[in-house]
């Protein structure tokens, strides 16, 4: 796959020191095109019970915790895909994806926030270890790599702890291939964790 001028420039966009201010008045008057994620529910089978599950939102280093997509063009660099965000900071989707691939098992009382629910019988806490697109080569690949740990409300013993890790290919370097890609990640993802929620809580 060959990346574009625009998105081989990213490398060398990314250590320049400033901008002019006329660049970032043209930048920032410049709206972005927004892109969503969808949830995907694990399997409707399996134990049922009335308990509670409260989903937190995700922590996350500020490098991720925005609106906007990451791009690594070399492992020391960090920048953004040019015209395009997220629809929410990154946390807040994260935390909405769960909840709702969780939930979509129906194989618990309650999913949540937590804010104006149910006291929770669970707390599902995750960490967001990396949710970019890396640059190697002439190759574009999405990685996302985060760390679920659920705890009874009660006593806050960890009841159960899981590494997750997916990459996918992109197909090329424009926003909707980026986040298909993200999305494809995802779709593995998501019913994996909301089955392994789903049967430990």
């Amino acid at each position: 796959m060959m990346m574009t001028r625009r998105f081989a420039l990213l490398g060398g966009a990314a250590s320049l020191g400033g901008c002019t201010a006329l660049t970032s008045l043209n930048t920032a008057a410049t709206p972005l095109n927004t892109y969503d994620l969808i949830p995907a529910s694990g399997p409707a089978g399996g134990r049922r019970s009335g308990r509670t599950l409260l989903v937190a939102r995700p922590d996350a280093a500020a490098a991720i915790a925005t609106d906007r997509i990451m791009i690594k063009p070399s492992p020391l660099a960090i920048t953004y895909l040019p015209d395009a965000r997220w629809a929410d900071d990154l946390p807040e989707v994260m935390q909405s994806l769960l909840i709702r691939s969780i939930a979509g098992t129906g194989r618990l009382g309650y999913v949540g926030p937590g804010e104006g629910g149910p006291v929770p019988d669970v707390a599902l806490l995750t960490r967001l270890d990396a949710f970019q697109a890396e640059v190697t080569g002439d190759v574009l690949n999405v990685t996302v790599d985060m760390t679920l740990t659920l705890l009874r409300d009660r006593d806050q013993r960890v009841i159960a702890s899981r590494v997750w890790r997916q990459t996918a290919p992109a197909a090329d370097d424009s926003p909707a291939a980026v986040v298909a890609a993200f999305q494809a990640a995802l779709n593995t993802l998501l019913p994996e964790m909301a089955n392994w929620a789903a049967a430990a809580a």
